[in-house]
């Protein structure tokens, strides 16, 4: 059952032929759809449940209005993604939508009914234009393990951190005993303590090191076990889908699942390798006052990606003679380290695209 609000047309209204463009504010538990006519006419606004039954309704109440080949979908990647997951698998187009600027805000008030119809009018008017991600194959896949590494990577560094820090003021012939050992063998060290000699069952400062040093160790190693086992999951799934993009100077397994996740499971959804630069943050910016004019770099897009493309570029700098040449050609002419970087990451971008673009969803990316 439907959480109804207020709807500018009755279910007594006839339905409205012809092509509409649907408009949908997400939210956790509640999606605000917006049916818009061609010309921009409001033929409806209601609320549906956050439940693929809820997506069901949401779809015939839509095509009740008239034909639906477009939607715009805040969230596409959050709140939004099962819907445009549904939407998708219904042949029809969804498009990602930024929600609405502070200025028009202002002008016309904040409720989820606006904001919907605001997302249709997005794509309507051709300011949506980015095509939202599929999220069924196996780079969603790897965006999961990708969440799981990152997470473990962050948790390790903080154990580390802590458990170098409990060892600087440890009792100064355990620090001297510990201090002199490398990483791995301190922590599988670490890992084997046991109380402290003559420490009997009191709580005392030495039995509190050695338990918190033996359980940060612990908790290490553990984290490592699952970042080796979650790079050789998404090594393996490089090599099986996009094979390819391994092949040039500087791409290593975990630069290509980045990139990736950033292109989607339908890469066709980018028309051009322009706009893969773009949402890679690489595309220049026009930057000029009176006679000068240059370009800088964005400052936008998809940073994780643009540090990938950063990665990218830097480990060609060091191995590929190619990029070794473009670099001391670029400088001769006059340009400066950071505009080169620049065009640098810009290519790396283009390479990456048409490594991927061409490649058929059946069966790889």
């Amino acid at each position: 059952m439907t959480t109804r609000q207020s709807s500018t047309s009755s279910s007594t209204d006839p339905p409205v032929r012809g092509e509409v463009v649907l408009g949908v504010d997400t939210h956790g538990e509640v999606h605000v759809a917006a049916v818009v006519s061609l010309l921009g006419k409001v033929l409806g606004t209601e609320s549906f449940p956050a439940t693929a039954a809820g997506y069901r309704q949401l779809l015939v109440w839509a095509r009740k209005r008239g034909t639906v080949r477009r939607a715009g979908v805040e969230g596409t990647g959050t709140f939004g993604a099962g819907l445009s997951r549904y939407l998708l698998a219904q042949q029809i187009q969804v498009f990602e939508v930024n929600r609405p600027d502070r200025a028009a805000r202002r002008l016309l008030g904040k409720s989820d009914p606006l904001d919907a119809q605001a997302a249709a009018r997005a794509v309507l008017s051709g300011r949506a234009r980015v095509r939202a991600k599929s999220g069924d194959g196996p780079v969603h896949s790897a965006r999961m393990y990708k969440l799981a590494k990152d997470s473990a990577v962050k948790a390790r560094t903080q154990a580390i951190n802590q458990l170098k820090a409990v060892l600087v003021i440890a009792d100064p012939a355990l620090r001297e005993q510990l201090s002199s050992l490398g990483n791995a063998e301190l922590f599988r060290t670490c890992a084997t303590l046991g109380p402290p000699d003559g420490g009997g069952d009191e709580d005392t400062v030495a039995q509190a090191t050695h338990m918190t040093l033996r359980m940060l160790a612990e908790r290490i190693e553990q984290l490592t076990a699952q970042i080796k086992e979650l790079n050789q999951r998404l090594t393996r799934l490089v090599e099986h889908h996009a094979p390819q993009l391994l092949e040039p100077v500087g791409i290593g397994p975990d630069s290509a699942v980045t990139l990736l996740i950033t292109m989607g499971d339908n890469p066709e959804r980018l028309n051009t390798e322009a706009s893969f630069a773009a949402l890679c943050g690489v595309s220049p910016i026009e930057y000029s006052s009176g006679r000068r004019r240059t370009r800088r770099l964005n400052y936008g897009g998809d940073r994780q990606a643009n540090a990938a493309l950063h990665r990218i570029v830097f480990t060609g700098l060091r191995h590929d003679p190619r990029t070794q040449a473009y670099y001391e050609h670029r400088t001769q002419e006059g340009k400066s380290r950071r505009e080169i970087i620049r065009c640098l990451k810009r290519y790396a971008a283009r390479e990456v695209f048409n490594l991927v673009r061409p490649v058929s969803r059946t069966p790889a990316l």
